[in-house]
């Protein structure tokens, strides 16, 4: 999927239906002139939904469609029959997608499931028709309820991608390598800052025929919460994935220094991501010998567990695997 083609944010106007009014029918039959009231119900307006549908990965679909209304149901009738609803607007949408007020920033609902339904917008009650008002001293109501108004507004559809591991580091780590070679995910290589303009998913095979998905997220850099470089954009995707790999080039002037500006930045972003299970592989390892690596342990962070990776030449690969496999299923 080229960068262009995968968009994670939305902006959407959606009006929904106005119900119909109740009917003020009157029974007038040949050999009933004094039947009564037999007005009907209005029917219901459409609502907007959103639903959620495991096919897709992007909401490329919704970038052009700005306006979205649905029909407004229709009035009730004689012999009390209600009115035609008006017909829903269904909205599918990726697993993860947030949805919110783009004018309160108030959160209307997340869709994390297949199938799951949120409505965005609901439409109005249909108003009841004039045989609910008869009464004993009113037999004959000429008056009926109108339907209830619309809704409209602005929203705002965010997608958070889900995935059991996620990728954190600098530009240029070595995070879209390890990518290609642990699945068959292909993400676009090289060696300058922000190649990786967009999210890549990743189903890496392990043990028995278990796997799980990996998230490739563009690179975080130091002020990423405030926005700089692709920012926001990069610390929405981490806040879905379960675990986070982070990763840090051994030929680094202090790994610890990165591996700590790179827990600061999720910390400021939102501490919860905190309480996140972690490890830290130290990339490009191949460039190191034995010796040299020993001599580098005392100066590595603490508290983290730490292997020694290279995707050129597959050291420490199974092991991060193994580690991985564990971090995930230790809460389970």
């Amino acid at each position: 999927m080229a960068s262009s083609n995968f968009v994670d944010y939305v902006k959407i106007h959606c009006k929904s239906g106005n119900g119909g009014k109740g009917s003020t029918h009157m029974r007038r039959e040949k050999y009933i002139p004094k039947g009564g009231p037999d007005g009907g119900d209005g029917g219901r307006g459409g609502h907007i939904i959103a639903r959620g549908n495991e096919q897709y990965w992007t909401l490329l679909h919704l970038r052009y469609r700005k306006h979205i209304k649905t029909e407004h149901g229709s009035a009730g009738s004689k012999s009390q029959s209600t009115g035609a609803d008006g017909e829903d607007k269904y909205l599918d949408v990726p697993l993860g997608t947030l949805i919110k007020d783009a004018e309160t920033g108030d959160i209307i609902g997340e869709v994390m499931d297949h199938d799951q339904e949120i409505i965005i917008m609901r439409g109005g009650r249909g108003g009841q028709g004039n045989v609910h008002f008869k009464s004993a001293t009113n037999q004959t109501p000429m008056y009926a309820q109108p339907g209830e108004d619309l809704e409209e507004g602005w929203v705002v559809m965010e997608l958070k991608i889900l995935a059991d591991v996620g990728l954190v580091g600098f530009p240029s780590v070595g995070k879209s390598t390890l990518l290609s070679v642990v699945s068959a995910a292909r993400p676009e290589i090289a060696e300058y800052h922000f190649t990786t303009l967009k999210p890549n998913l990743g189903i890496v095979s392990y043990h028995d025929n278990k796997s799980f998905i990996m998230a490739d997220i563009p690179g975080i850099i130091e002020g990423a919460h405030e926005g700089k470089g692709l920012g926001l954009r990069f610390l929405r995707h981490i806040e879905r994935n379960s675990t986070l790999l982070f990763m840090v080039p051994i030929d680094t002037d202090s790994i610890e220094k990165e591996f700590n500006i790179l827990l600061n930045e999720l910390k400021l972003y939102n501490p919860e991501l905190l309480d996140k299970s972690r490890i830290l592989a130290i990339t490009k390892s191949d460039i190191f010998d034995k010796e040299m690596i020993e001599d580098l342990k005392p100066e590595l962070p603490k508290g983290v567990e730490i292997v020694f990776i290279s995707a050129v030449t597959m050291q420490g690969i199974p092991e991060l695997k193994d580690k991985l496999w564990v971090k995930m299923n230790e809460e389970l």
